[in-house]
């Protein structure tokens, strides 16, 4: 008995061996974060351009360092995976990653090389990979900003204008703010050290490379300083409270705002989206190859398919997030007379110096130049996350037993009322 138990298993593990892995694209992305329906699609446009047939096996995840765990242990072969900026970072660094290879696209047309946009190319530039370009390794998918979701009936646009505002007693117990270590504390940053930021002593870029003791101290002070004045630390629950008015300043995601900002309209709700003065963090999500993948073929094609103006678009609607790919289709696309015209000049090129565009999703030129992108900070991380704990840990105030009770009931009502609208954009994905 033992020995037929051992042949059949030998013989399971060959079955498993022999998969046509060729026929297989494994993709790994964060939930809720592409049209679904383009799956199928890619399928038979890979059948169109190739001859060849594939079937896409679709995962997901919510937690950036669950998916970097399993690729870095090789318990999972996938072909391709969306990280975020900074883990694209690490991934490059412990040599994770393959180069994206445009030369089997044949007769099909480079996408990434025509429609990617420059601005987006130049921040992977800034991607320190151990000598790597990050553009020979990853692909802009979607990209956004961090800045205050406020509600213009109790708070001014001057006010929303300066990360101070987290100090503003006027709005205390009415504070929502991201609990995510690294995106909070990043715009803190701005604040602590916005004297060096003028005189020129640092630049933006190198204010995000910033892990030291000294400067964790001050955001740590900073944060302190202001958590009297905190309502609740929250992963994603944040813009339902301001629109149920139960916030009126949340630090939030420009596409997570867009969505409340879409929605708290519908109930007579007034909130907008500031990007403050001091400074503040433009992130990126894109598409890699892992080091263990099976089909670089159709993962390439994968990425290539996505670089598509038309394609881009149908997931920047679904998703709510802004694509990396620009382009005329694009612009024209999203280009809406209700807006005020914007310098968008350093997405577009150079006509689209006049744009009437949303200025959640597209920030003007002025704003961006007082950007800069997070990066990995390796094992300083650990200084980050001790910190984090630390100003969190005595801040269980009643208020915010109060709205985790209350988010129950909101949320049942909100999910209820947005799966009934089927035309309504899904929510955003989470950045962890």
């Amino acid at each position: 008995m033992k020995k037929f138990a051992g042949i059949l298993t030998a013989a399971l593990i060959l079955a498993g061996c022999s998969t046509d892995r060729s026929k297989e694209l494994k993709v790994y992305n964060w939930s809720t974060y592409i049209d679904e329906t383009l799956i199928e699609e890619f399928e038979q446009w890979y059948l169109e351009q190739t001859g060849e047939e594939v079937h896409v096996i679709y995962q997901t995840f919510d937690v950036l360092e669950t998916m970097l765990s399993k690729i870095e242990k090789g318990h999972e072969d996938y072909d391709v995976v969306c990280p975020s900026d900074y883990i694209i970072e690490r991934m490059l660094q412990q040599d994770l990653l393959l180069p994206i290879d445009t030369t089997v696209f044949g007769d099909t047309p480079n996408y990434i090389a025509a429609n990617v946009s420059p601005f987006i190319k130049g921040y992977f530039d800034k991607i320190a990979g151990n000598g790597k370009n990050a553009n020979d390794y990853a692909v802009g998918y979607m990209w956004g900003t961090t800045g205050i979701l406020y509600n213009a009936k109790y708070v001014t646009d001057e006010e929303a204008s300066t990360w101070e505002i987290l100090h503003n007693p006027k709005f205390a117990g009415k504070i929502f703010i991201k609990d995510s270590a690294r995106d909070v504390s990043s715009q803190i940053l701005f604040c602590v050290r916005q004297d060096d930021l003028l005189n020129g002593t640092v630049t933006a870029d190198g204010l995000m490379l910033d892990s030291s003791d000294e400067s964790l101290a001050k955001v740590e002070g900073w944060l302190n300083d202001a958590k009297q004045y905190i309502a609740g630390w929250e992963a994603d629950f944040g813009k339902e409270q301001m629109i149920m008015e139960r916030g009126w300043v949340n630090v939030n995601w420009s596409g997570d705002s867009e969505w409340a900002i879409e929605e708290a309209a519908e109930v007579g709700v007034d909130l907008r989206f500031a990007t403050p003065k001091e400074g503040f963090t433009i992130f990126f999500d894109g598409w890699v190859i892992p080091k263990y993948a099976r089909n670089t073929k159709a993962a390439n094609y994968w990425i290539n398919f996505l670089s598509r103006q038309d394609i881009a678009i149908r997931n920047a609607d679904e998703i709510g997030y802004v694509s990396c790919i620009g382009g005329q289709e694009v612009l024209d696309y999203f280009t809406d007379d209700s807006f005020d015209p914007i310098d968008v000049s350093y997405f577009f090129g150079a006509e689209a110096d006049s744009v009437r565009i949303n200025p959640v999703l597209y920030p003007d030129i002025e704003d961006v130049n007082r950007s800069a992108m997070e990066h990995d900070w390796g094992q300083d991380t650990e200084k980050l996350i001790a910190m984090w704990s630390r100003v969190k840990g005595s801040n269980a105030n009643a208020t915010t037993v109060i709205v985790i009770a209350a988010v129950v009931a909101v949320l049942i009502f909100l999910i209820v009322r947005s799966r009934v609208a089927a035309s309504r954009k899904k929510k955003s994905h989470r950045r962890k």
